[in-house]
């Protein structure tokens, strides 16, 4: 069977990959043509633990290209980005609509277009059967994979398969049951929409609950971690440890899609989104009051480090620093200096590409991001004045949430 994969990012380009490894023909198709070269000259485009390999299997066997154009085949994967309207909190089906477009120019009577983009429950019936214009089965299979863990997840996690038809449904599974031991379970199309976005409004919320324990605590000058692991002794209860925020473009992005469809009956759902979006601002804030008590005037001794959304990956889509990047413009007129040791490219004014030279001329470092490199050099903020907002320093001069 011949596979057409529709967007080559942090999802799209390692199904292609598994699919293409376990013994499909794939083509992937991306729109950047600056991406498609480079995976043309042999070059992975983002860092993930076993990508390479995979990339490198997948071409040594000739059953993978990469390319700008779409092609006929049998079956469709469509991973293309569903960010939020920030306004509506509406799922932006753009992206998938127009790919959707795109393979009905190409493709034959009977065809069947996969789409494994996150979206709200019903978006497939509102907005992508109307623009359907000849016979193609539709079916959603959404992702289940997160960064720093892809290869992994990929092979183990279950699946869900929706569709219209019970044997479209069957058939897509068999595909996908070549490339995972997870169990593949197979419903109708707006019962597999809205499992996925349940699975990541359920973190999202008990994430929540944890920041504003966070909040609480430090208000009346508790120890929230201390509280937490005694908590979690409880054996009913697992609460999370608090963040500076949420990003990535799962949870921070995919429980809007409820509260933009469902707004009267989303009150739980919408001000855990609120408690996590202000978690940055908090940080912040937080940041604000360990320089009064240091005696400390100069914002531009103070330094962020971490620009990811988490640890040990280069993705930072929607990530907490930018966010607070953002929120720090209505107070600052310079912004904070930032270092990562996965972004190389300059992505933020005051960046950083060499540690020792980011802690050389800062004072107060924010941890916001729990990369291994940091806590292998622990010992280089020694001097420093440290919020910790991932709870790994202990250094005698360390802040936490």
């Amino acid at each position: 069977m011949k596979i057409n994969v529709i967007g080559l990012g942090y999802i799209g380009l390692p199904t292609a990959l598994t699919m293409a490894n376990a013994g499909f023909e794939v083509i992937g198709t991306d729109y950047n043509p600056k991406l498609v070269k480079s995976l043309n000259e042999g070059k992975v485009t983002f860092k993930e633990d076993g990508l390479e390999d995979l990339f490198k299997e997948a071409v040594s066997k000739g059953k993978i290209t990469f390319t700008n154009e779409y092609e006929d085949v049998e079956m469709y994967i469509i991973s293309v980005p569903t960010p939020y309207d920030k306004f509506s909190k509406k799922v932006d089906a753009t992206y998938v609509i127009n790919a959707v477009k795109d393979v009905l120019n190409v493709c034959k009577e009977e065809a069947i277009i996969v789409i494994e983009s996150t979206v709200s429950p019903g978006t497939i019936d509102r907005q992508v059967k109307p623009i359907i214009n000849k016979k193609i089965n539709l079916v959603h299979a959404p992702e289940r994979i997160i960064p720093g863990n892809m290869m992994y997840e990929l092979k183990h996690n279950s699946r869900t398969i929706g569709a219209d038809k019970k044997e479209i449904g069957e058939k897509v599974a068999a595909i996908y049951g070549k490339t995972t031991d997870g169990n593949i379970v197979v419903t109708d199309i707006k019962t597999a929409e809205m499992t996925k976005v349940v699975e990541n409004t359920f973190r999202a919320v008990n994430i929540a609950f944890a920041n504003e324990l966070a909040k609480i605590c430090s208000h009346d000058k508790m120890d929230v971690y201390e509280i937490i692991r005694i908590c979690n002794m409880h054996p009913r209860v697992n609460i999370l440890n608090p963040g500076p925020g949420v990003g990535g473009h799962c949870i921070s992005v995919d429980p809007w899609f409820l509260v933009g469809d469902y707004p009267s009956l989303t009150k739980v759902i919408g001000e855990s989104m609120k408690v996590n979006d202000s978690m940055p601002s908090f940080v912040l804030k937080r940041a604000s009051e360990i320089m009064e008590e240091n005696n400390m005037k100069d914002y531009k001794r103070v330094g962020l480090y971490g620009l990811t959304y988490k640890e040990n990956v280069d993705d930072y889509r929607e990530s907490p620093t930018l966010q607070l990047l953002e929120a720090q413009k209505e107070h600052l007129a310079e912004p904070l200096k930032v270092y990562d040791p996965f972004i190389k490219e300059n992505i933020v004014e005051n960046q950083y590409h060499d540690l020792k030279e980011f802690l050389k001329d800062i004072d107060l470092v924010i941890i916001m991001v729990k990369h291994q490199e940091i806590i292998d050099n622990m010992e280089l903020l020694k001097d420093k004045i440290v919020l910790d907002t991932q709870n790994i320093c202990s250094n005698k001069n360390c802040y936490k949430l």
